[in-house]
């Protein structure tokens, strides 16, 4: 079979299997890297195979151009009277670096140990792919006809901030009308513990420059007399967080409700999500939280600033004394529901002036941010949802609230009025992102199933 490179045989897949499969590793091939410019016409090739491949099915299929890249809507044919689906996803992917840590090439998928290793292969090509060949498979069944209205909305933005979706969105709302979203771009606690995410942590980001001399001072002749912007930039970042863990930002907590009762007492038997777990899976000695919070709390329901890089001054071979000329460091703030990510990040510019050292000077450039999401997971929907996972993969599932961010997921929901229910596949080890990212064969097949109960249930509500 093209493509895999390593013992297929050893994976006890059906010819259909086989087959999904195959299709999947031609979509991974794509480098649909949105961040890219040299990979613009990928993105775009890799939207024209989508739209290919949903006309093939019988839907309704075409790429629409935006600024910057395509996005590809596609519908069944409208049935008056039933329930319409969105499903939601993106094509586009990650950058591959570092590329010498990855044991094959990065779009030339491989089957190793019972997982498809490629980028996008989880995030988010595996998944989206999942419900494609689901809504593919009941047309098929059914002659051509779906238990509820079905539009398909796959991006090529959402690695580098959904830019173009969300006008999208404004501008042909009444075609995207929905009763209810569907996103596979969440995860599952484990292979055993399928999971319903029914909420987002938001994001906020920044850089932050730290400025001294007009440039970089021999060490030794101004050293003690010049203030050293590493130092300042350090002295900053220090100022962020209290001795309990608490970001020490005035107000940053204002409007962040307390935990419910009845969250902690579930998430507490989520599996894998123990803190020696947790430990086990980041390789860490131990997790380090916010005191009273275990680190299940902190990573689905607590606030957090983060720093995500920082660099100034020499970083070659060997030692070069110098004062340097300036520093920056990245930031990033993962938020509640209760908090408005433009005024925390007014509330954290206003802590770094404060804090900046003499001698320096500090320019706050404010990045992308995303509102959080929260829905009832208990509403007729989600519901239906929680049991499509309970059939499909043999246990209840679990709850919890999403540590990452999917911005765009609470602006369709102002934008078009419909909750989202968030059903992961991705496992805590996928390694999205990351080189070897991956994504389990047997938990692909069995989200081409979980999709076509869910298409069911939510058919008979």
């Amino acid at each position: 079979m093209p493509g895999f490179t390593v013992d297929f045989i050893m994976i006890s897949c059906s010819h259909t299997d086989m087959n999904r499969l195959d299709q999947l590793a031609t979509l991974l091939r794509f480098p649909s890297i949105s961040a890219q410019k040299e990979h613009a016409q990928d993105v775009s090739d890799c939207a024209d195979w989508l739209v290919a491949k949903l006309t093939g099915m019988g839907l309704e299929a075409k790429a629409c151009k935006t600024p910057r890249h395509p996005i590809v809507l596609a519908h069944s044919e409208k049935q008056e009277g039933k329930p319409t689906v969105l499903i939601y996803g993106h094509y586009d992917v990650q950058p591959v670096d570092p590329i010498e840590e990855w044991k094959s090439a990065p779009f030339e998928p491989e089957v190793r140990d019972g997982r498809i290793y490629a980028r996008g292969a989880t995030d988010n090509k595996g998944q989206l792919f999942a419900h494609i060949l689901g809504v593919e498979e009941l047309l098929k069944q059914n002659a051509g006809v779906l238990p509820v209205n079905v539009i398909f909305l796959l991006e090529g933005e959402e690695e580098i901030g959904s830019g173009s979706l969300s006008a999208f969105m404004k501008e042909h709302k009444d075609e995207l009308k929905c009763d209810v979203i569907v996103v596979s771009d969440t995860g599952m606690a484990a292979p055993d513990a399928p999971t319903f995410s029914y909420g987002l942590r938001g994001v906020a980001s920044a850089d932050i420059i730290v400025k001294g001399p007009s440039a970089d001072l021999h060490s030794g002749v101004f050293g003690g007399a010049i203030s050293n912007p590493i130092t300042s930039l350090a002295e900053i970042i220090a100022s962020f967080h209290d001795e309990e863990g608490k970001v020490a930002v005035r107000g940053f907590y204002d409007g962040v409700a307390p935990i419910a009762t009845w969250e902690r007492s579930m998430w507490a038997t989520v599996p894998g999500m123990s803190n020696d777990e947790l430990a086990a899976l980041t390789g860490v000695e131990c997790v380090t939280t916010e005191a009273g919070f275990t680190g299940a709390e902190c990573i689905f329901a607590r606030p957090t600033l983060e720093l995500n890089g920082i660099g100034g001054g020499y970083q070659g071979e060997g030692s070069k004394t110098i004062i340097p000329s300036s520093a920056f460091a990245k930031i990033s703030c993962r938020l509640v529901p209760g908090q408005n990510p433009e005024h925390i990040l007014e509330l954290v510019e206003e802590h770094v002036k404060r804090h900046c050292p003499k001698g320096v000077t500090v320019e706050f450039k404010p990045g992308h941010y995303g509102n959080a999401y929260i829905c009832d997971p208990n509403s007729t929907y989600g519901l239906a949802a929680q049991q499509a996972l309970e059939d499909a993969f043999g246990h209840k599932p679990v709850l919890v609230r999403e540590g990452g961010s999917i911005p765009i997921i609470e602006e369709m929901k102002r934008v078009l009025g419909a909750d989202a229910l968030m059903l992961g596949m991705c496992l805590p080890d996928a390694r999205i992102h990351s080189p070897n990212e991956n994504f389990p064969v047997d938990l692909f097949v069995k989200g081409i199933e979980m999709s076509q109960i869910l298409l069911r249930r939510l058919g008979q509500q």
